[in-house]
């Protein structure tokens, strides 16, 4: 959809993508409510399903658009006002993901039907901000149409390696963050079992319940084991916080991080840095998790505060990182074809997804030792290997930038220079 995207915007212009994405969106949230509490479970699958390929779909189109328009409203010499817009666009856009894990969560517990009405009103009063958009913005201006083998055609070897980049930095974060982690956080722990008789649910560790035959079970064996039995509310608030610090991260990075730095506007070296830097919470995560004997004692307080602050560390640096690699794909895009540009590098981070999540589903689950078919499989070693595969995916997502050819700038830290600055790219 996101190559689609591209095409779309090389055509149609930006307004068209902006338009048909909302409009697709709204269709979405109207085709909600016709789900009935008596479909059979098969029926109301395909049906969420449908939808959220729509909404997904809509997500794209929009997306495109708000990341192209930032290139097109400001000038070549503007580059620190262009890092600027690209961090405030895509770190709101976040934090706003995770506000709506909390608004959606808070209306669902009153009704289904409202949450639904609210939605479609919040994108209705986006509606008349992209009729206004001038209708030719963001087209190829000249030749032929513009086609979808077009995308791949395009003769921009830094673009091209940045989206090879993309789709590795974002494996290192999905390989853990979207499957293993929501898991572990509500896994039990693996001294459960038919060893472990109860009589009463509240006799067994958080996470599990006492079954029929009065011994404690875990709630969900698919989901392993080893963890730290939170609630539902409780993981949902833990990641619904992490994507909001995450986005405002990535809108305050140009004046509270990389100003101060000197790393403003930033360049491939800047992005090496903080790639390597990626590296550090994952590896640190997985290390203790494999062999720090709190982990394998199952002593909760220390657990929990590495995890939390492994996990929070990771979430300001991939942040910072996801700001620069924005900022970096608008800044190669050629003017004429930022749409098209822009389809092409999101295509590769949403490669980068898939291929993170089902690598992190395939790595948990079988990387540890199967403790028996009530308990589940080891958690505490599926998600430790899980995140040494990101570790090795940030070095490969810095490896790749680094060959990208761009000798603009240098690279300071602070008042050290830690790379002398070169002499300036020639196109």
């Amino acid at each position: 959809t996101n190559v689609g995207a591209g095409v779309l915007g090389g055509r149609m212009g930006i307004r068209f993508t902006l338009i048909t994405g909302l409009a697709l969106q709204m269709m979405c949230f109207g085709l909600l409510f016709l789900w009935d509490e008596s479909w059979e479970k098969v029926s109301v699958v395909f049906f969420v399903g449908f939808t959220q390929v729509l909404g997904g779909v809509a997500k794209d189109l929009v997306k495109l658009g708000g990341k192209s328009v930032s290139k097109l409203v400001t000038t070549d010499e503007q580059q620190g006002l262009l890092f600027k817009l690209v961090s405030l666009l895509t770190g709101w856009k976040n934090s706003l993901k995770g506000v709506g894990y909390f608004l959606g969560s808070f209306l669902l517990s009153i009704s289904y039907h409202l949450s639904l009405t609210v939605m479609l009103c919040l994108l209705a009063l986006a509606v008349p901000f992209a009729v206004t958009l001038p209708r030719d913005m963001g087209k190829i201006r000249g030749g032929k149409p513009v086609a979808v083998r077009d995308i791949f055609r395009l003769s921009n070897p830094r673009l091209t390696r940045l989206s090879i980049a993309r789709m590795f930095l974002f494996m290192s974060r999905d390989l853990w963050f979207e499957v293993p982690l929501p898991f572990y956080l509500r896994s039990p722990t693996c001294d459960i079992g038919p060893d472990v008789t109860c009589a009463l649910s509240s006799e067994c560790p958080s996470g599990s319940l006492c079954t029929g035959p009065s011994f404690c079970a875990n709630q969900n064996p698919g989901g392993g084991c080893g963890g730290l039995g939170w609630s539902k509310v409780l993981t949902g608030t833990f990641l619904g916080l992490y994507i909001i610090v995450y986005g405002q991260v990535q809108s305050w990075t140009p004046q509270l991080v990389l100003g101060p730095l000197k790393q403003s506007p930033p360049n491939k070296y800047t992005e090496v840095l903080w790639g390597i830097l990626n590296t550090v919470p994952t590896l640190t995560l997985s290390i203790l998790m494999f062999s720090a004997p709190y982990y394998l004692s199952h002593t909760q307080e220390p657990m929990v505060a590495t995890l939390i602050s492994s996990v929070s560390v990771f979430a300001v640096v991939f942040a910072i990182n996801s700001s620069v690699h924005s900022y970096l794909v608008v800044k190669y895009a050629a003017r004429d074809k930022v749409a098209m540009s822009v389809g092409l590098y999101y295509m590769s981070n949403a490669c980068g997804r898939l291929l993170g999540t089902v690598g992190s589903g395939l790595v948990y689950s079988y990387a540890g030792a199967d403790e028996g078919a009530d308990v589940g499989t080891d958690g505490r070693v599926g998600l430790a290997a899980c995140m040494a595969a990101a570790s090795a995916c940030s070095l490969a997502a810095a490896a790749v930038t680094a060959g990208i050819e761009d000798r603009e700038g240098g690279l300071n830290c602070g008042r050290i220079v830690c790379v002398g600055e070169r002499e300036r790219y020639e196109e």
